[in-house]
């Protein structure tokens, strides 16, 4: 038994043989996967992290290890695993460490997680969300299907995660945010130094004499700590090269730590990770902390999204599975966009130093295996709202283990970092102008104020605008419609496809424009029902309600036409009216009303192709002088930028959380009131749309 590396409160018995420190059960992550380890067959550590001991929950307690196994390969990548008889699909695929859009949290009312089963069979449950051709091809819904024998699954193109449409990497995303910080503050400073020779007149330690250099150089060792890894390195690393070293110093708070040591010829640049942690996305840069420049980017899904779309469902799914495995897929979600971002520049994820995380409250809460069960409860309280300095190790992030993380701090339960992020970049909070902030997203977080105060709330929009629970719906990939029109006469579709390739559904900014037209071209009423003759070419029946044909499954080689259905409308327009009701009611809280608002700015990777007269025409934005709207791309990133290379707007981020007032709509009657009636199109007041209704009477 020994004391935990992280912890050293707790005695654990699992000990890394090639670096010999313990780590407790909170803590078995092997920290160096990628390279050659001679105990690696027989450490628990590895197998542990790697291959996991997780179970179905589908069945009983006892006598696992006697249950029948099955094998299940999953294809195009023939991936193969062996589970319990009785397990979940949807579970396997997971444990396959696969992704497949389960967007309602594996309870069968999305239809997204459609795989086909090539070889075998699996008992489903019934559901009305596959096609009889589907049916007859072997589609199955992931979620709705138990194994028990081995079957052979093939995932459909559909279903397999693409490559996000995400603007503003690499070179591009350097160009757009440069000159924002003038000087560089890292939270771990690299300080190279010269340290006196030892003779027999000058025989302190090897430590003093470190700290007499930096003494020297003017800091203050008082407040300096340091750690045994530090003290193990220092032998050589000060003799490597006749004492002249590179050594690491974490800021923190109120004090600071030497956290690494190295020969001055052996220093290697300072990169640092800017995180946004979306509840639908992960994006990250990688950035020189020398020159400020983003070397190259990633983004992808968040792989919790298996786990629900939105952070209600994720919640729910952490008190039923553990925080664990939520904090285990973000941290994996973004540990592969790392590396795959340092792939393209050759630098190693060890040179990563300094790190920023920006997110809502529960994907923060999750991230760090913080639970999160009382962010839904009432009176909704998290557990922390500013963070403490962070060592990547210590949560599994791949970059040097003592990197810094800074976590944007968030003003409350369902408004977050990254809605202070977005504040910070855009710098409203600094001027006169009285500006509306819209982050549209899964969670609609919205912030009214100026440099004299800031008001937000947050309103729910649900997972429509990123394609959740919308029957053709998808989020901004190849093969997305993102732009369309209607013919006035036919109603026949001019659709603009991500990527120029045939349609595979349609994403949230192609939806506002298809309801927008609908209800121009009177295709729809006000109530968002069909006004069409039931014979019309491009009206069809589906599960027995009508649905409008965007593209017919003869032109783009699919069994089922691309449909939009009355369900897909009401899904669409309750959550735009959640939107709006937010809008209405926070300016009313303040005493004003949408004439009073010099400015609105939207940001989000969802605005980034949104449409805003046709986003006004179906009621999602006010209908006020367009040239007020401002689109500022992702709005978290870009301040998760600013806060990792100064130390200014790091303190600056706290000062905002903490000038920010909440208000909850939650037991809100007014916000109910406005709810319902904004639940028409483009809403039941003509005063507030005076411009849309001209168009549309």
């Amino acid at each position: 038994m020994g004391k935990c590396v992280n912890h050293p409160d707790r005695e654990t018995s699992y000990i890394c043989m090639k670096h010999n420190y313990y780590l407790c059960d909170d803590c078995l992550e092997c920290h160096d996967p990628d390279i050659y380890c001679k105990f690696r067959s027989s450490c628990p550590i590895h197998f542990i992290s790697k291959k996991g001991f997780e179970r179905s929950d589908n069945l009983p307690e006892q006598n696992r290890e006697s249950d029948e196994k099955c094998t299940v390969v999953f294809k195009p990548e023939d991936k193969k695993i062996s589970i319990v008889s009785g397990t979940n699909l949807l579970d396997a695929a997971q444990k396959a460490d696969l992704y497949i859009n389960a967007s309602c949290n594996g309870k069968g009312s999305c239809g997204k997680c459609r795989l086909i089963i090539e070889s075998g069979a699996v008992k489903t449950l019934k559901t009305s969300l596959l096609s009889t051709k589907e049916k007859e091809k072997g589609y199955v819904l992931a979620c709705q299907a138990t194994i028990n024998e081995d079957i052979v699954v093939k995932i459909p193109e559909e279903t397999i995660e693409k490559k996000l449409k995400a603007a503003g990497m690499g070179e591009a995303a350097t160009k757009k945010l440069s000159g924002l910080v003038k000087k560089i503050e890292p939270i771990v400073e690299k300080v190279k130094l010269q340290l006196d020779l030892p003779t027999l007149d000058d025989t302190v330690s090897d430590l003093d004499r470190l700290k007499r250099a930096l003494k020297k150089q003017g800091y203050d060792i008082s407040k300096m700590s340091t750690n045994i890894r530090v003290m193990r390195q220092l032998t050589e690393a000060v003799r490597g090269e006749n004492f002249k070293v590179a050594v690491s110093i974490l800021w923190k708070k109120c004090s600071s730590e030497i956290v690494a040591v190295s020969p001055l010829n052996n220093t290697k640049e300072s990169l640092g990770l800017a995180v946004d942690l979306g509840t639908t996305s992960i994006v990250v840069y990688v950035v020189d902390m020398d020159s400020g420049k983003i070397l190259s980017a990633a983004s992808g899904h968040n792989s919790q999204a298996a786990c629900g779309d939105d952070v209600i469902n994720r919640i729910v799914s952490s008190e039923k599975d553990g925080v664990k495995k939520l904090k285990k897929m973000a941290i994996s979600t973004i540990n592969n966009l790392t590396k795959r971002a340092l792939a393209s520049i050759n630098f190693n994820h060890k040179q990563i130093e300094n790190i920023v995380v920006s997110g809502n409250t529960t994907m923060i809460h999750l991230l760090l295996g913080i639970k999160a069960n009382y962010i839904r409860r009432e009176p909704y309280i998290p557990t922390v709202s500013e963070f403490p300095m962070i060592k990547a190790g210590e949560i599994g992030l791949k970059a040097a283990y003592y990197a810094g993380v800074f976590i944007m701090p968030g003003p409350a339960s369902y408004v977050g970092g990254d809605i202070v992020s977005g504040i910070l970049y855009t710098g409203f909070h600094l001027f006169e102008e009285i500006t509306l902030f819209i982050d549209i997203g899964t969670n609609g977080e919205i912030v009214l104020g100026n440099d004299e105060f800031l008001m937000t709330a947050a309103c729910s929009a649900g997972p429509a605008f990123e394609g959740g629970g919308i029957r053709w719906g998808m989020r901004a990939e190849d093969g997305a419609i993102e732009k369309i029109s209607l013919n006035p006469e036919t109603f026949e579709p001019d659709c603009q496809v991500i990527g120029n390739s045939k349609p595979r559904g349609i994403c949230g900014s192609g939806m506002i424009d298809l309801l927008s037209e609908m209800l121009l071209k009177k295709v729809i009423g006000q109530d968002g029902k069909f006004r069409i003759e039931t014979d019309h070419p491009r009206l069809t029946i589906f599960n027995d309600e009508p649905a409008f044909i965007i593209e017919y499954a003869k032109n783009i080689d699919s069994d089922e036409d691309i449909i939009f259905t009355h369900s897909d409308i009401k899904s669409l327009v309750l959550s735009k009216a959640a939107v709006y009701a937010g809008f209405s009611i926070l300016v009313e809280q303040v005493g004003m009303d949408f004439s009073s608002i010099d400015k609105m700015i939207i940001t989000g990777g969802f605005g980034q192709f949104l449409d805003i007269e046709k986003a006004i025409t179906i009621g999602l934005l006010p209908d006020i002088d367009r040239d007020k709207f401002q689109y500022l791309g992702n709005s978290s990133i870009a301040g998760a930028y600013m806060a990792l290379l100064s130390n200014t707007y790091r303190q600056q981020t706290i000062s905002i959380s903490n000038a920010m007032t909440y208000i909850d709509f939650s037991s809100n009657n007014a916000f109910m009131d406005e709810f319902t009636r904004a639940q028409f199109l483009p809403h039941t007041d003509e005063n507030l749309f005076p411009d849309v209704f001209k168009k549309i009477i």
